[in-house]
């Protein structure tokens, strides 16, 4: 039953379109020249306003922007979102068994990709439907949600195929990394230097002139960033990048050479920064769907059936009203952002925290077999190197007998350590959001990881053996 899952995307494949995967080895450069231009094309685009939309109806959805990359009311009104809501959605039903795929079979390695890729076609298509039906550009005409329906479908499969582009070894890294670390930057540095709002604070300028109180400068006022978020912002760099560098290292023998040594090292964030990504895809796909029943089905927060699920209410006055959660369970997946608002609403700041771990630590359960960084598949991969632990049996069960004692204790241990620190760094107000700053961090580690990588084998073509290539 589940092996017929996957077979019946086989009659579709050739239909999807794809980026073949180079048939030579991409040299460091060129690698750079498409991943920059990938880059460029995707922060065009992002600055692009999606035709027949009218703008001063436009609302910020600040839980969506940085998390899925996305630019509100631009070409990337979706941005990433629905690429990492198929892939968490296959990779549940992969890692539950509920769908049959064999990773290291390049049969089902490319069923999977094709699965993937009609579900974030799907997906586009769906949240772009949702975003017109439920009213978020105000009241269209027929001809004109047609277009922006196929603006927005246009730019998922572009960037689908950006991603790709990257991923498939034109490129470093994968694109969604890519994208999310560009979003990140662009956020942290409009709120440091924005003309609009200070130097550095958001509130600085405004101390000088006079026009507002200290504390708005120190804790920030509003929508003004401030002193307490900035040092927040580095202090939450210096934490993360601390905590990349924490691991335990097994010590390994090669069994056809014998007195060479080495290292196998686990890291306190062992899956990376993946099952963040996932919660945070899950929490702003609950903030985007409720708010759309809201505003089409429950405007005063009368049903209770939607009130289950988000209740919102407008802050502000026009033309800068925001929509604000006030309850359900949107109110819970919706990050404080202030101390102010921690203390105001305590239970909100708890509840986010403590659902927050509770998702983490599921998605990094459920990455380590689904990624195939599972004590099993670990192990077969060390015997089949001919490496052994010194006092253990050269065999693929004494080695993940000593896996088990580490890898599942490790990865929840990372995954409460990276949601708290994603958590808590929201309610000091830091800029580019805790979960924005702990992602970009990752991406940036594993970056310089890749060209330190990239670079030697460029330079010594013998290291290419030992990196697999």
């Amino acid at each position: 039953m589940a092996g017929r899952f996957l077979n019946l995307f086989k009659p579709i494949a050739r239909g999807i379109p794809e980026i073949k995967a180079p048939e030579r080895r991409v040299s460091f450069n060129e690698k750079l020249f498409w991943t920059a231009l990938v880059l460029i094309i995707y922060l065009v685009m992002s600055e692009i306003w999606l035709v027949g939309i009218p703008t001063t109806q436009i609302q910020e959805l600040a839980p969506l922007s940085i998390i899925f990359a996305s630019s509100r009311g631009k070409l990337t009104e979706l941005g990433i979102g629905p690429i990492v809501t198929a892939g968490l959605i296959l990779q549940l039903l992969v890692g539950s068994a509920m769908i049959d795929c064999d990773m290291s079979k390049p049969e089902d390695r490319g069923l999977f990709t094709t699965a993937s890729k009609v579900f974030s076609i799907i997906l586009t298509g769906v949240q772009a439907s949702a975003y017109i039906i439920g009213g978020m550009y105000g009241d269209l005409s027929g001809t004109t949600r047609i277009l922006i329906f196929m603006q927005l479908l246009a730019t998922g499969v572009i960037i689908m195929l950006l991603d790709e582009l990257v991923q498939k070894g034109w490129g470093f890294g994968s694109g969604i990394s890519l994208f999310i670390m560009a979003g990140v930057a662009q956020q942290i540095l409009w709120q440091c230097f924005s003309p609009g709002t200070g130097l550095f604070v958001g509130a600085l300028t405004l101390v000088f002139v006079g026009e507002q109180p200290m504390t708005w400068w120190i804790f920030g006022g509003g929508a003004y960033p401030s002193l307490l978020g900035f040092i927040a912002t580095i202090a939450a760099f210096l934490i993360i990048i601390y905590m990349e560098g924490v691991r335990v290292e097994l010590p390994l023998s090669y069994a056809g050479y014998k007195g060479f040594r080495s290292r196998y090292p686990i890291k306190l964030l062992y899956v990376s920064n993946l099952p963040v990504i996932f919660a945070s895809a899950l929490f702003a796909n609950i903030y985007l769907f409720s708010q759309i029943f809201w505003s089409n089905f429950n405007p005063y927060n009368t049903n209770f059936w939607l009130n289950l699920l988000g209740q919102f209410q407008w802050i502000g006055e026009a033309p800068n009203q925001q929509l604000e959660p006030i309850g359900g369970l949107v109110y819970y997946v919706t990050s404080p952002r202030s101390l102010a608002n921690v203390i105001a609403h305590p239970d909100k700041a708890f509840g986010y925290l403590g659902i927050l771990v509770v998702f983490c630590i599921i998605f990094s359960l459920t990455w380590l077999e689904v990624g195939g960084l599972g004590p099993s598949t670990v192990a077969k991969q060390l015997v089949g190197a001919g490496m052994q632990i010194p006092g253990y049996r050269r065999s693929g069960k004494a080695v993940e007998s000593v896996l088990k004692r580490y890898i599942p204790t490790v990865t929840i241990l990372g995954a409460i350590v990276v949601a708290l620190v994603a958590g808590v760094s929201d309610f000091f107000g830091v800029f580019g959001s805790g979960m924005g700053i702990l992602l970009s961090v990752g991406i940036i580690y594993q970056y310089y990881e890749l060209l330190m990588r990239e670079r030697a084998a460029e330079m010594y073509p013998a290291f290419r053996r030992i990196f697999g290539e």
